[in-house]
């Protein structure tokens, strides 16, 4: 009779550690009235279907006449759906076809192709990455990033359209003051 009592309790034990793992959330929708964190948004206490979906990717972006693209995104803060998920998406729209590479961080080697439609490519998380249009019609991609809130950042406005002092950008681009100068004007920087 002890021996027939005491093979479920040890069953009961073994399973124990893997009890916790049935226990995470399917989901956490993102309560986006509250402050992001390094672990993302807290959950919402009520959710809905909308929470889920997202129809923002469907219509062309506003083309930027200085970049001649438009970026989309649905990021967390447009799709409360991805947070926790480790996953966002973006729509890029661009005048053309679509030229597209990227810059190896050891060697510096660049890795380019020109995208036709259906085409994919990948882009190693971290690396200098770029696309421009090559053609002369419209054309869309779509981007899927391993975090739901990748944040994004364009090089010629991140060091140019800013109030960094001139000084300080021409050491760490090259650039003598003129070109600095010009470019802060164009994107609208200062210092």
């Amino acid at each position: 009779m002890a021996k027939t009592v005491l093979l479920p309790v040890l069953l009961s034990f073994l399973l124990l550690p893997f009890a916790s793992l049935a226990l995470t959330q399917d989901f956490c929708v993102a309560d986006l009235s509250c402050s992001d964190t390094p672990s993302g948004y807290p959950c919402k206490s009520s959710v809905t279907a909308n929470d889920f979906y997202y129809h923002g990717l469907a219509a062309k972006g506003k083309i930027n006449d200085l970049i001649k693209a438009a970026v989309t995104p649905a990021f967390v803060g447009q799709f409360p759906g991805v947070n926790g998920l480790g996953i966002s998406a973006a729509r890029l729209d661009l005048e053309g076809t679509v030229a597209a590479g990227f810059i190896s961080s050891g060697a510096n080697t660049p890795y380019t192709k020109t995208l036709y439609p259906g085409d994919i490519m990948v882009f190693p998380q971290g690396l200098l990455h770029y696309q421009y249009n090559a053609g002369t019609g419209p054309a869309v991609a779509l981007v899927a990033f391993s975090s739901p809130n990748p944040g994004l950042q364009i090089t010629d406005f991140a060091l140019f359209a800013n109030n960094l002092p001139s000084a300080v950008v021409e050491k760490v681009t090259f650039l003598d003051d003129a070109t600095v100068k010009k470019l802060k004007s164009v994107l609208g920087g200062s210092g």
